[in-house]
C-alpha cells in the first residue's frame, strides 16, 4: 500500500462523513429528532434500507424524499465514482511505505473518529451547514430545536411503550409524567395513526410509540421502568426529583432576573 493510496481512501471517508453530515441537519431542519435523522441518512448513504416506520415519515415527506433520493445517489454512484478516480490518479504511483502507510491510515482513522463524536465539532459543523441550508436551498425548514427551547437537559425522545413497561395498559392521567418532568406531545398507534397533544384519557398499549419532551434523564430512566410495585415506586422518587429540580432552576431564574435588575439599575 503507498501512501496516496491511504491518502484517497481518507478523502472518501471524508467526502462520506460530510455529505452524511449535511443530510442529517437536513433532514433535523424538517422536524425529524437528531438520532432519526442521522441513522437515516447513514441508512440512505450505505443502501442498508431498513424498513421502519421512520422510513415511511421520510417518504411520505417530500422534502425529506428529495434528500434521501440525493443520498441514494450519492451512495451509489458519487462516491465510488470518486473512489476510483482517486484510486487510479493517486494509487497508480507512488512509493511503497510499508509500516508507515499502515500507521498513517490508523491516525486519519482515529482523527475521523474523533471528528465525527466531538460534539463541539458537530455544533460548529451544524451552525454553518444549517446557515447554508437556509440560505442557499428552497427547503422549507423550521427551527424546531429553537421553538422547543431544547437546551441543557432538556430534549424530545421518542419512547416504545412494550408489553411488560410501567406504560403499557394504562391512561395519561393514572400515569402522572408531568409531575416527573415529562410531557406527552404526542402518540403513534400500531395502525399508522397519530393522536397529537394527547388528552389525559389516552390509553397507551404495546406497540404505541411516544413523543416526548423532557429531561433526558428523566425519560431514560421511564424508559427502563417496568410494571408492578417496583414501577410505581420508581414514579414516586421521579416526582420528588422532578420537585427538587423545580426548586433548583426556580432558584437559578429568581437569582439571574435579580442579577439582571441590579444591571439595568446600574445602567440608569
Amino acid at each position: 500500500m503507498t501512501l496516496l493510496q491511504v491518502m484517497s481512501l481518507l478523502v472518501v471517508l471524508v467526502l462520506s462523513l460530510i455529505i452524511t453530515r449535511v443530510a442529517t441537519i437536513a433532514l433535523t431542519l424538517t422536524g425529524m429528532t437528531r438520532e432519526s435523522a442521522r441513522f437515516q441518512a447513514r441508512s440512505a448513504l450505505t443502501g442498508a434500507g431498513f424498513t421502519t416506520s421512520e422510513s415511511e415519515k421520510v417518504v411520505n415527506h417530500p422534502i425529506r424524499r428529495r434528500v434521501v433520493m440525493w443520498l441514494m445517489l450519492t451512495g451509489n454512484g458519487g462516491l465510488v465514482i470518486v473512489a476510483a478516480l482517486l484510486i487510479l490518479i493517486l494509487g497508480g504511483g507512488g512509493k511503497q511505505v510499508g509500516l508507515w502507510s499502515y500507521v498513517g491510515l490508523a491516525a486519519g482513522l482515529v482523527g475521523l473518529w474523533l471528528l465525527a463524536t466531538s460534539r463541539w465539532i458537530d455544533g460548529r459543523m451544524s451552525q454553518h451547514i444549517e446557515r447554508l441550508l437556509q440560505r442557499y436551498t428552497d427547503l422549507d425548514t423550521r427551527d424546531y430545536m429553537g421553538l422547543l427551547r431544547l437546551h441543557g437537559e432538556y430534549t424530545i425522545s421518542e419512547l416504545a411503550v412494550e408489553e411488560n413497561d410501567w406504560l403499557a395498559g394504562r391512561r395519561l392521567s393514572e400515569l402522572g409524567l408531568s409531575r416527573e418532568g415529562v410531557l406527552v406531545l404526542g402518540i403513534s398507534r400500531v395502525d399508522g395513526t397519530f393522536l397529537g397533544a394527547p388528552r389525559g384519557d389516552a390509553l397507551l398499549n404495546a406497540g404505541n410509540v411516544l413523543l416526548l419532551y423532557g429531561r433526558d434523564a428523566a425519560m431514560k430512566a421511564l424508559d427502563e421502568r417496568e410494571a408492578g410495585a417496583t414501577g410505581n415506586l420508581a414514579h414516586l422518587e421521579a416526582v420528588v426529583e422532578q420537585q427538587q429540580q423545580a426548586e433548583k432552576e426556580k432558584s437559578e431564574d429568581t437569582e439571574a432576573a435579580s442579577k439582571q435588575g441590579e444591571v439595568e439599575s446600574s445602567d440608569d
